[in-house]
């Protein structure tokens, strides 16, 4: 595998020097090339090193640490962030996936762990959608808030879709929180045949996951959502 870096910001020293050690014991392929503690000089290192993937302590005060992550992805697209967190909560979650971030981990993760995240995160894929898993109230926001999106981007212009009617119903209730199983049982369809909806769907949105795809929809205004069926 190609080398990997990765920039490490943290308020402990010791935390740092320990994912340090961690990730060259277990992940040859990943060098952390450089990390600091929270400050003014933390973006100007990560835009230096240009690191793939940026491990960020949100511990800090909720809104200082989540805004570097935001300047991160503004200003340097190419760089990745993980949010790592003592105490996960859906609040900070939430605000994680506004900032951008496209990983939010517990700093109890094992290095073995936090290598794995890595990895995939670089093959472009997004762990945190998996953390909304199990977390209906976050789902139920993140989708609100891409609903508005999608509400102000159809005053503003209308983009035809490239999903079929079918698709779109399929993804619509996706968006509402349904299984592959619940969706085929609504429509009256084989569950492998909304199997091969939901590929199709990820193939023409360029779409990592279903999470990303309900949210380039909604985006879009190409699907809305009503009263969620999410349950607590």
């Amino acid at each position: 595998m190609d080398r990997i870096t990765v920039f490490v910001v943290d308020r402990q020293a010791l935390y740092r020097h320990g994912i340090r050690q961690g990730l060259a014991s277990c992940a040859k392929e990943i060098e952390v090339v450089g990390d600091c503690a929270p400050g003014p000089e933390a973006l100007a290192l990560i835009e230096a090193f240009t690191p793939n993937v940026a491990l960020l302590d949100v511990d800090l005060p909720l809104l200082r640490g989540l805004d570097l992550g935001r300047q991160i992805t503004t200003r340097c697209p190419r760089v990745a962030v993980m949010a790592l967190t003592s105490v996960p909560d859906d609040d900070q979650l939430f605000q994680s996936i506004r900032s951008g971030a496209v990983a939010y981990l517990s700093k109890d993760v094992s290095a073995e762990e936090l290598a794995s995240a890595i990895r995939r995160i670089v093959k472009g894929e997004r762990p945190i959608n998996e953390s909304l898993l199990g977390r209906p109230r976050v789902a139920e926001q993140v989708l609100r808030q891409f609903q508005d999106v999608s509400l102000m981007g159809k005053a503003m212009e209308t983009l035809a879709t490239p999903l079929t009617p079918r698709e779109t119903e399929t993804l619509k209730y996706v968006a509402e929180g349904y299984s592959n199983k619940q969706i085929a049982h609504v429509l009256g369809i084989s569950e492998q045949t909304i199997k091969n909806h939901v590929t199709s769907i990820l193939d023409k949105l360029d779409a990592n996951d279903r999470t990303h795809a309900v949210v380039l929809a909604l985006r879009q205004g190409w699907i809305d959502i009503g009263e969620s069926t999410i349950k607590s």
